[in-house]
């Protein structure tokens, strides 16, 4: 438990380094050019969690966002006490990573985003994004390609930014994260009620849409998620 509680910490803070740090250097190298600064930061944030879920995946699945977590206990992949221990490694990963890319870029350590973004298309979108993101973890699980699920995930993230109005956020660890960066990638503290409530109804959503789908995804398949690693429940036990 140590190690994975470690893994989910250090995915979260590289996936929130890399959203908040690619944010700012989008913003600095093409100012006033939102389009460019989306490409920019969409097409760093794939690449950049393709990669975050290949380096620690094998160690902890790889979740790095609550609702993960929390659909896959619901789901019988996690047992429930072990994710309870990750949503704080989760979130602290992310503050820390959002720190650090303030840091990196010569800012405040903390500035708090004035960015506000809460409106009911914003809400929609999470809700969308959030179903939408535990359908292809899940599905991919059920079906024995979890080893694809770091090109897929990237690749739904990096699409969603683009045919979501909130640019898909859809986590609520990166929500509390964002909202320490008045940079291009951040959130306003007022509008983070908003996401996180919509995200945890995304999660809802995603999961009955999950067991509509896939009504023979067994606990052994859903400990797969996001991708196989050393804390699997398989069958009932722990490997």
């Amino acid at each position: 438990m140590p190690r994975r509680l470690a893994a989910e910490f250090l995915g979260s803070a590289f996936l929130a380094a890399v959203v908040i740090g690619s944010g700012i250097a989008a913003q600095r190298l093409s100012p006033s050019d939102t389009g460019l600064e989306l490409l920019e930061n969409s097409a760093a944030t794939a690449a950049g969690l393709f990669a975050v879920i290949l380096m620690f995946g094998p160690v902890s699945g790889a979740h790095f966002n609550p609702v993960v977590s929390l659909a896959d206990a619901a789901l019988g992949g996690i047992s429930w006490r072990d994710t309870l221990a990750y949503l704080p490694a989760q979130v602290a990963g992310c503050v820390t990573g959002a720190v650090a890319a303030n840091l990196m870029f010569a800012q405040a350590a903390v500035s708090i985003s004035v960015k506000h973004r809460a409106s009911g298309a914003h809400a929609l979108s999470e809700v969308i994004a959030t179903a939408g993101l535990l359908l292809v973890i899940f599905a991919l699980a059920r079906t024995g390609r979890a080893a694809t699920a770091p090109a897929a995930v990237g690749a739904y993230i990096g699409a969603a930014y683009w045919f979501t109005s909130s640019t898909s956020f859809a986590n609520p660890a990166i929500t509390v994260g964002r909202m320490l960066s008045d940079t291009f990638a951040g959130i306003a503290p007022s509008s983070a009620p908003v996401f996180i409530a919509a995200q945890a109804g995304g999660g809802i959503a995603g999961v009955l849409l999950i067991r509509f789908l896939y009504p023979s995804l067994t606990p052994a398949q859903a400990a797969d998620a996001v991708v196989p690693h050393e804390g699997s429940v398989q069958a009932g036990s722990i490997k």
